[in-house]
């Protein structure tokens, strides 16, 4: 099913932090972004979640369990991640998230896809945080 305009719109204005003071917004520069990468080696990184998959609500022990498994995969493929958050930036909705550290667009995009995401944030050291859909 494609993903509403409304939905896309949602993702693009939302907001996803990572403590203590790291906040992306698609399509704006990140120098605290581009530094953590420069400190981790990183080429880029992409925001993920396992939340709430095709954006259709879970319950928190449903969410938890995801993310869980999601730590676990990171972990497996040797790749390093953050704790993060995706929030609309009035307080309507959060999920948990996080930011794995990557070297390729492909491989950021597969635990989106694994986990039944529409979308996920991907930026490269030196340019803007970018949507990729994924549906």
């Amino acid at each position: 099913m494609p993903i509403s305009a409304k939905l896309v719109e949602a993702y693009r204005k939302a907001e996803y932090a990572v403590p203590p003071d790291i906040v992306l917004r698609v399509g704006e520069p990140n120098a605290r972004l581009d530094a953590l990468l420069a400190e981790m080696r990183a080429a880029s990184a992409a925001f993920v979640t396992a939340a709430n998959p095709g954006s259709q609500p879970r319950s928190n022990e449903d969410n938890a369990a995801a993310l869980a498994e999601l730590d676990r995969e990171v972990a497996a493929s040797g790749y390093d991640s953050c704790p993060a958050e995706g929030h609309d930036p009035d307080g309507h909705w959060s999920e948990p998230g996080r930011l794995v550290l990557r070297n390729e667009r492909g491989a950021a995009e597969a635990p989106g896809r694994g986990f039944g995401q529409n979308a996920i944030v991907f930026v490269e050291k030196g340019r803007a945080p970018e949507l990729v859909l994924l549906g």
